[in-house]
């Protein structure tokens, strides 16, 4: 048993209960929101945050992970005001989301830049880890990097080592976003690997985007967690296709690689209605839709709990 901070407290990893692994409250741009968003109400948003986690909670869900870093717009006093009023556990990130470059902030400085110092993001994000995040005393239980289609550029390569760095300096685990039509969830794993990070505190992250059953096996032989987290968005791959692949990874054997969720909101400014990416794209889709077609294919009571208690409590122990 392990201790887990939350954006409301410290609780032990068995309160964890049913999780999932891969949900944002707040997806957006607070440098655009400050200068842009005229109908913008924190009230308003903050309360309808706190009624889509309580409705989840409401649905038997105990607990998301929540990896909304630095370039998502991760604001930690909007959390917290969030998880005060909501049972449902908050467990909250450090890292960086880039496909690309750096930001300005950290191009010039750092391992070989023209300001050629020791990396600052690996500081930033211990610090995160072990004295919490912005003064607020909320401290990140894990970590997040992501690795798109342009592959492993120079930012995403330095954030990446950035971020493996501070997971095996803090024992916590990491979240990769991957693309899975590139099989890029390979790259990551292999960089990440060769840092240290132990193959178990990785999930790689966006793995259910793909059918490719070979890619898929392959990750979870390797010792990952296959983050099945984009139930919802149909425009990458449908409902049946999604549910379809986790019904013959669990008949091959990988229950226990496996992991669920969204990678859902309860506000996101990327597109003017998020239905865009999928009708059922929120947090209930699982509970109310996913869970039911699983077992109609056949997966047990007991290995749904592995992929939403079991796996995650493995995954942070």
């Amino acid at each position: 048993m392990s201790n887990i901070p939350t954006a409301a407290g410290v609780v032990e990893s068995e309160q964890l209960g049913k999780t999932l692994v891969h949900e944002h409250v707040f997806v957006m741009g607070e440098e655009y929101r400050l200068n842009y968003d005229r109908e913008w109400n924190e009230e308003e948003k903050v309360a309808q945050a706190v009624s889509d986690l309580n409705g989840l909670k409401a649905l038997g869900i105990d607990s998301i992970m929540d990896p909304t870093v630095l370039g998502l717009g991760r604001y930690i006093p909007r959390i917290q005001a969030v998880a005060q009023q909501t049972d449902l556990n908050i467990v909250v990130a450090t890292g960086l989301y880039t496909w690309n470059d750096m930001p300005q902030q950290f191009g010039y400085r750092g391992p070989g830049e023209i300001i050629d110092r020791p990396e600052p993001l690996t500081e930033l994000f211990v610090r995160d880890i072990t004295e919490g995040i912005a003064g607020t005393g909320v401290r990140a239980a894990f970590l997040k990097c992501a690795i798109d289609e342009p592959g492993l550029t120079h930012g995403v390569e330095r954030t990446m080592r950035a971020v493996a760095r501070a997971g095996v300096e803090t024992g916590v685990p990491v979240t990769v976003h991957t693309h899975a039509a590139s099989r890029s969830g390979l790259v990551a794993q292999r960089l990440l690997l060769e840092e240290g990070v132990e193959a178990g505190k990785i999930i790689i992250g966006h793995s259910g985007d793909s059918t490719d059953l070979a890619y898929l096996i392959e990750l979870a032989d390797n010792g990952s967690l296959l983050g099945m987290d984009r139930f919802g968005v149909d425009v990458f791959l449908p409902f049946e296709q999604r549910v379809a692949t986790v019904v013959e990874l669990v008949r091959r054997g990988y229950v226990e690689s496996l992991v669920l969720s969204h990678d859902a909101s309860c506000h996101i400014d990327f597109f003017d209605d998020p239905k865009v990416m999928g009708e059922k794209w929120n947090y209930r889709h699982i509970s109310e839709d996913v869970l039911p077609a699983l077992r109609a294919a056949g997966v047990s009571e007991d290995e749904i709990h592995t992929m939403l208690v079991t796996n995650v409590r493995h995954h942070f122990g």
